[in-house]
């Protein structure tokens, strides 16, 4: 009989999102009249800007002539959106990119899991505490850790907790490490990295041969100058960092799927005999060996983004989001309910009231005001006693939501 791979038995429980998923069903299988706002996993409702709409239907119509259908494209992704992006968005930072160092996916959490394909077992990886589940339960599946403790953290992680002392931006480890999740603008704090912070991340990887793997996601949330939208906005970065970014939230392609990852070319790793080897070639392999590359309407759709009309329409469904997000942070801090993030994210991180858990504060939301949002605790121990609240929603219902919450929790 075939064995299957035990590491994922250490997993101590269903990945956070469909536990939500399942209290929620048995709510309002139970009270099929109830109004449900969910706020909680972090899907978009706006519809996809016209102009990028109208370039994905261009697309497709493409696929049904024979002067312009496009079977297999490049693994990589098509040079005409690794251009786009490069110009549109790295150049206005100050970061030049070469189009080989840019790597076109069907979104950043399949990266940040697939990246691991890369590194050696034996690495010693930092994360956050709270975090994005994804990086903590992708190194438990592939091995890289032992069992997890009573607190939840696995044998084998440096976790670096995030807490309101540290301004939820986590401190350099006291060990060396030799891979680090960064994730700025932070899910699920909400919360962003400074330069002079990043800076000090930057230089620690550099001394200690060390690799950070910064999650950019939500980047283009952010609206405080001078808060770094890329990690290769910081000097010497491009020799210690691999970046990701994603579509889903920027453009709203949670279910269209985009992303992309930049591998530098100065990027270098080890062998085990301690030569020096190319990240960048590494992943390139992995890449073409693995993945077919995202399908050409999706990156027609993508690349309309970049458009000067599809970039103009994306900003108004951003700022959309982000009004949302003030909605919910000045409402619940109106309630004198402690928030932090939704400023440059559209995530609001809260104190959960009356010292009540995160599981216990998400079943009274669901049962009493009947709004969903997401434990803190399922991002990690440092999130006990903290609550994330997406602005994912359509105004009217956030509105609602902030309402119902501030009549049960209102001063």
């Amino acid at each position: 009989m075939a064995r299957i791979n035990d590491n994922y038995l250490k997993l101590k429980a269903g990945y956070l999102f469909p536990e939500i998923g399942r209290r929620v069903r048995e709510f309002t299988t139970a009270n099929p009249d109830a109004k449900v706002i969910r706020l909680g996993i972090g899907d978009v409702t706006r519809p996809l800007a016209p102009a990028v709409l109208k370039a994905f239907h261009d697309a497709v119509d493409d696929l049904g002539t024979t002067d312009h259908f496009a079977g297999y494209g490049p693994e990589q992704g098509y040079d005409w959106l690794i251009n786009a992006i490069i110009e549109k968005s790295y150049k206005p930072l100050g970061v030049s990119l070469r189009t080989s160092e840019m790597f076109i996916s069907d979104g950043s959490k399949c990266d940040c899991a697939n990246i691991l394909d890369i590194f050696a077992l034996d690495n010693v990886v930092a994360i956050g505490d709270p975090v994005y589940p994804v990086y903590n339960d992708t190194n438990v599946m592939i091995g890289r850790t032992g069992e997890a403790d009573e607190k939840g953290y696995y044998q084998g992680v440096v976790y670096m907790p995030c807490t309101e002392g540290n301004d939820f931006v986590p401190e350099l480890p006291e060990k060396k490490v030799d891979i680090i999740y960064l994730c700025s603008p932070n899910n699920p704090t909400g919360t962003v990295a400074t330069k002079e912070q990043l800076k000090a991340w930057v230089d620690y990887a550099n001394a200690n041969g060390a690799i950070i793997l910064f999650d950019a996601a939500y980047e283009a949330f952010i609206t405080t100058p001078g808060i770094p939208h890329s990690i290769y906005e910081i000097e010497g970065a491009k020799t210690c960092a691999i970046e990701f970014r994603s579509f889903s939230k920027t453009a709203g392609f949670t279910g269209v799927r985009c992303g992309l990852v930049v591998v530098p070319e100065e990027l270098m790793g080890t062998t085990e005999t301690g030569e020096k080897y190319s990240l960048n070639k590494l992943w390139n392999r992995r890449t073409t060996t693995k993945f077919n590359g995202a399908s050409y309407p999706v990156q027609k759709a993508a690349a309309a983004v970049y458009s000067d009309e599809g970039w103009k329409q994306t900003k108004e469904i951003i700022d959309y989001y982000m009004d949302n997000a003030r909605i919910i942070r000045e409402g619940l801090s109106q309630a004198g309910i402690t928030c932090f993030g939704g400023v440059d994210s559209p995530y609001i991180w809260l104190k959960t009231p009356g010292g009540l858990s995160s599981w216990d504060f998400f079943d009274k939301l669901l049962n009493e005001c009947h709004v969903v949002g997401t434990p803190g605790s399922g991002f990690g121990p440092s999130g006990e006693g903290y609550f994330r609240l997406s602005a994912f929603g359509h105004k009217e219902n956030v509105i609602e939501a902030v309402e119902r919450i501030k009549q049960k929790w209102g001063k």
